[in-house]
């Protein structure tokens, strides 16, 4: 049984090495936060028909992924009806607040490719805290009333006690951006050191009443309920400007070099050409319908880089843009290198276009048109041009 153990624990482990390969782009502080709404029904796992004793339940879910396999997440719920208990007298008769590790088993076996896929499987898992409600008189135990009431049983209302919650989230990813999740979770809550879920609780005069609270923690399916519930998340925007984590296209420092050495090899050409040169770009078709062959002199172009996978303006670019007078009238494109999937691509083209043209813009410069061209040629090229008319 060791070595079946030892076994499965290797083959995890190795998955897991596999799923990480691909590595995705740095994650700021802020990425990656997702919050969400559910509902459902809630039901004690034993010693009733489950279908008579139904509790209504609604919930809120806030977390964040550190990587596409693993994240946390904050998610408290509040149960609406008495049954199958005794009434407390309030709206809300339990509160269950719950810190919960999440995997995402679809990208741990499957690998993340770069965008989430339509349909994934996320296990969560968790200690949390309960709060019962109640009044003075409550008898918030299962069973019939006893009157009078005794003191031990007065004592049970507003008491704490340690849960923990298993589930598994069946999600389906939303939209062309995957910004949006619907998911459907069964799952099961332990009261870790809870009577009360028990039915045989106490003798009339009170004197085996065991309080909420103050038992042992214990996995005990007799301190249990089951529950369905059904909720959506919204992802928020992340500073690459998706929704999600991107795969970083990593390169070895030979390549580096190759692609520094091509760079200062056009720097050295273009600063050796006569300013006066002028070149032809495509044509481009206009408004009313003409073909215009426009020429663009050399010092008409201001040159913006961009870092890997990014659209945000360096220092460097800014101080480059701030070489336009305000009042001219400007033409921007964005272009990215050939790395990843054409369309990440061609959203982060367009990303870094509109990053220029919206600096420009406060610094009072009329921009025509801030266009993502994608990958422009085989070679790196993550820039925005800006053609000053």
């Amino acid at each position: 049984m060791k070595k079946l153990f030892l076994l499965l624990a290797v083959a995890a482990m190795t998955v897991n090495a596999q799923a990480q390969a691909q590595t995705v782009t740095e994650s700021k502080t802020f990425d990656n936060f997702y919050i969400g709404i559910n509902g459902g029904l809630a039901t004690k796992a034993t010693g009733h028909a489950w279908m008579k004793g139904l509790n209504p339940n609604a919930g809120l879910r806030i977390g964040r992924w550190f990587t596409p396999v693993f994240g946390l997440a904050v998610e408290s719920n509040a149960y609406f009806s008495n049954k199958p208990y005794c009434s407390t007298g309030t709206f809300v008769r339990f509160l269950n607040t719950s810190l919960l590790g999440t995997v995402n088993f679809s990208n741990w076996f499957g690998g993340y490719k770069g965008e989430p896929r339509c349909f994934e499987v996320v296990g969560l898992y968790g200690i949390g805290w309960g709060h019962l409600f109640g009044t003075p008189k409550t008898l918030a135990v299962a069973g019939p009333f006893i009157d009078p009431i005794p003191s031990t049983i007065k004592q049970i209302t507003h008491r704490n006690n340690m849960t923990s919650k298993a589930a598994i989230d069946f999600v389906f990813n939303l939209g062309s951006k995957k910004a949006w999740q619907f998911y459907v979770e069964p799952s099961i809550t332990w009261g870790l050191n809870d009577y009360l879920y028990s039915v045989d609780l106490y003798s009339v005069d009170g004197a085996e009443l065991a309080e909420l609270g103050h038992s042992a923690p214990k996995y005990n399916l007799n301190r249990a309920y089951v529950q369905l519930n059904a909720g959506f998340i919204y992802k928020f925007k992340n500073s690459n400007g998706t929704h999600n984590f991107t795969v970083a296209q990593l390169r070895d420092q030979a390549e580096i070099d190759a692609l520094n050495a091509r760079i200062n090899q056009l720097q050295n050409e273009l600063a050796q050409k006569p300013k006066e040169i002028v070149k032809e770009v495509e044509v481009i078709k206009e408004v009313a319908g003409k073909d215009v062959v426009r020429e663009v002199k050399v010092e008409d172009l201001v040159f913006v880089t961009f870092a890997q996978g990014k659209s945000e303006l360096t220092a460097d670019a800014r101080k480059a843009l701030s070489s336009i007078q305000p009042g001219k009238h400007v033409q921007v494109v964005g272009t990215a290198s050939p790395e990843g999937n054409p369309e990440l691509n061609q959203r982060l083209s367009q990303a870094r276009a509109d990053a220029v043209a919206e600096y420009l813009k406060t610094r009072g410069v009329a921009v025509d048109e801030a266009t993502g061209k994608g990958v422009q040629g085989t070679t790196s090229n993550r820039l925005a041009v800006v053609y000053v008319k």
